[in-house]
């Protein structure tokens, strides 16, 4: 097994400031969430108690996503020799399936509102409901760039873009409420909010659930690695390829690699090139690479 220590450092890197930019908005959710949860109750809005409970679960998996983060930063054991990574993949499992259980209970509401609308206070609702889209918009901005290297990190954004287009939609039933005074609109806009997360939670659990069973990543094409290693010179046949993830953004891989009957020196420089091929061409730093003599192989010594 071989890894670039160089990356390897990059990676941490980018964790950390992934993980500050984490703990920045917990608090700025949190104080949204309250000011959103106590405004709903004098209103009477179910939109905005609504998008106050999506709040909390989303404030509650920031806090599940920077703890994660922290116990993948702690170094590698005997036991744990790839330390605690895959800690950041169960809390985005954890955060995709408490966005379905959440949706559960806002379409229950929903159906009982329906089943019996109550006046609501349009003026309050849409003052706290912009208020929400500005913090919301804040915190997404915030977060979107670590999302693109971190699957924890991503499902924590898009609790965030649920909020947001949850927050736009309390917006747009606060202004017909305050101009038709029509209040099953409340209800309904809140259903319209779980379709959307819905089809975020299913995404998010089942990229979890595909590292979590050492799927290949969707982004990883073996067949253009074997290609690719193939016209190393010296290199005859490169097979029994295998690449998963240890976390979002770390690849490792297994190979067996057929070369030329080399000294091994000649063969430490065919390894050392696949490695850099690796790391560069498809972001792989972790790798173990088997070197098997091709003519050892066809024509095998007798003991």
């Amino acid at each position: 097994m071989r890894q670039d220590h160089h990356h390897h450092r990059s990676f941490l890197a980018r964790r950390e400031t992934g993980r500050s930019r984490l703990g920045l908005c917990v608090v700025i959710t949190a104080v949204t969430m309250v000011v959103e949860f106590i405004a709903g109750l004098l209103t009477g809005s179910l939109a905005l108690i609504s998008d106050a409970g999506h709040m909390l679960t989303h404030g509650f998996s920031l806090v599940i996503s920077y703890l994660a983060i922290a116990l993948a930063q702690r170094p590698a054991t005997e036991r744990r020799t790839f330390g605690l990574y895959r800690a950041e993949i169960l809390a985005a499992l954890f955060n995709g399936a408490s966005l379905l259980v959440i949706t559960g209970f806002i379409v229950w509401y929903a159906v009982q509102r329906l089943l019996h609308p109550v006046p609501i206070s349009g003026g309050w609702m849409l003052a706290v409901a912009v208020v929400g889209l500005a913090v919301n918009i804040l915190t997404a901005l915030i977060l979107r760039e670590s999302a693109c290297d971190d699957l924890n990190i991503k499902s924590a954004f898009l609790h965030m873009l649920g909020d947001f287009i949850s927050s736009v939609i309390v917006v747009a039933g606060a202004i017909i409420i305050i101009r038709t005074a029509w209040y099953p609109i409340d209800p309904i806009l809140s259903m319209v909010v779980c379709v959307f997360i819905l089809v975020w939670a299913y995404s998010l659990t089942r990229e979890s659930v595909e590292i979590l069973l050492q799927a290949t990543p969707r982004e990883v094409d073996i067949p253009a690695i074997q290609e690719r290693l193939s016209r190393v010179a010296g290199v005859q046949l490169v097979h029994d390829v295998h690449v998963w993830s240890i976390t979002s953004g770390l690849h490792s891989l297994s190979a067996h690699v057929q070369i030329d009957d080399m000294p091994i020196s000649r063969s430490s420089a065919i390894l050392n090139e696949v490695g850099e091929i690796l790391k560069n061409d498809f972001n792989i730093i972790h790798y173990t690479i088997q070197l098997e003599c091709g003519e050892c192989v066809e024509h095998p010594m007798n003991h």
